[in-house]
């Protein structure tokens, strides 16, 4: 299983919008449930209170994001990132590097 959780710790609405976006994509593109390496997976977006990136988040335009189990983090992500979330690192098993956290 994939896991996609997003911070919801703004005062705006920001992170609930991307976990919606995420799922919408995921849907739209049809990898809510993929077959890699002969086993099927399936991908779940998950809301959570606090990542601990708040510059990253609070005190950014987006959210932050962490792709389980791989450990990857996106940082200042908005509803508009969703799509290329999806496609490249979900689809396709590259993380977006203009997103990434260091």
């Amino acid at each position: 299983m994939i896991h996609l959780f997003v911070c919801n710790a703004q005062k705006t609405e920001v992170g609930k919008d991307v976990a919606r976006a995420l799922k919408i994509e995921l849907k739209k593109q049809g990898l809510k449930s993929l077959f890699a390496g002969g086993q099927k997976h399936k991908t779940r977006v998950q809301t959570c209170s606090c990542l601990d990136q708040c510059k990253h988040c609070k005190k950014g335009a987006g959210a932050a994001v962490v792709v389980y189990p791989e450990g990857i983090w996106y940082g200042d992500v908005k509803p508009k990132d969703a799509a290329d979330i999806v496609r490249d690192h979900i689809g396709e098993g590259h993380p977006v590097k203009r997103l990434l956290l260091e």
